[in-house]
């Protein structure tokens, strides 16, 4: 289902406001590409790990991850960014846990990504292009005349800093499970802890988000 947004003329007069869908609505067009770009990946990285091994395991999230990639471009289709960073990043990880032969540097590069991908965010503010924004319009496009209110470029800036803040917590969460757990129990309880702040963070944005719009009557 593709979000929309929609003009609406009330008394002769044309009045610009944005449908903002339900929760539950944003939920729905989220939720294929968190499972394409996040679950899938996971699943098959757990599943070939116990068959065929860690590097096995490796080879098949990072051929899922392109493999969507390439669908997506020979089909003409827009590339999610959750998806696009997804691949890059477990691509640039494969690549040197393979040439160190190191399966803790594996899973030390998620972490060190997090770190990275949070001063991306923070980078984005200064340089006036937010990084939330390029990623919330994969969930919920919307119109130019809303995109360059100055209400809504004021937002898409302070939430990507939280966004980075946001990154730097799941890094410093992910490194100690990593130094003080086994592998199987760091892999469910990474998952969970990110799930967890991610999901919080979520809401929290979705929440700022529609009570901004509606504060400055840019919401229908």
């Amino acid at each position: 289902m593709h979000l929309r947004a929609h003009l609406i003329r009330s008394s002769g007069d044309a009045l610009n406001a944005f449908q903002i869908p339900r929760l539950r609505t944003l939920a729905r067009t989220a939720l294929p590409h968190v499972v394409e770009g996040v679950v899938l990946p996971l699943a098959l990285f757990y599943l070939a790990m116990g068959l065929i091994g860690i590097w096995g395991a490796v080879a098949a999230s990072l051929g899922w991850s392109w493999g969507a990639v390439a669908v997506r471009l020979l089909r003409g289709r827009r590339i999610p960014g959750l998806l696009l960073l997804g691949a890059l990043g477990l691509t640039a990880r494969s690549l040197v846990s393979f040439a160190a032969d190191s399966v803790f540097l594996y899973f030390l590069q998620p972490t060190v990504g997090t770190v990275l991908l949070a001063g991306a965010f923070l980078a984005s503010v200064p340089a006036g292009r937010p990084l939330a924004y390029r990623l919330a319009t994969d969930f919920l496009p919307m119109p130019e005349w809303f995109s360059s209110h100055p209400a809504i470029r004021r937002f898409f800036l302070r939430i990507t800093l939280l966004w980075g803040g946001v990154q730097l917590a799941n890094a410093g969460i992910a490194l100690w499970l990593l130094l003080s757990q086994p592998v199987a129990v760091y892999l469910v309880a990474k998952t969970a802890a990110t799930l967890t702040v991610m999901g919080m963070g979520v809401v929290g944005s979705t929440v700022w988000f529609r009570r901004l719009v509606a504060r400055h009557g840019l919401a229908a």
